[in-house]
């Protein structure tokens, strides 16, 4: 399932370039929010610690993934 950038909100879990590689993160912080883009501060592990953090940025208009959710394409749905 996708969500707009715009409604990513704190707690969220979302599929991010974080690491090198496309993983689950989730959502620590939002650091900054322009006219055209979303800066989030994202963990991939244990929830708040700073080592396993990124910054990830999306345009507002970007759909973003949701982690843990398949999509009707992976279930054949």
């Amino acid at each position: 399932m996708n969500i707009q950038a715009l409604d990513i909100k704190v707690g969220d879990r979302i599929i991010a370039y974080c690491k090198n590689k496309m993983q689950p993160c989730t959502v620590q912080r939002l650091l900054d929010s322009t006219n055209t883009n979303i800066t989030l501060k994202v963990s991939t592990g244990v929830p708040y610690r700073e080592s396993a953090s990124c910054v990830v940025q999306f345009h507002r208009e970007a759909l973003v993934e949701i982690a843990g959710l398949k999509s009707r394409i992976q279930t054949g749905q």
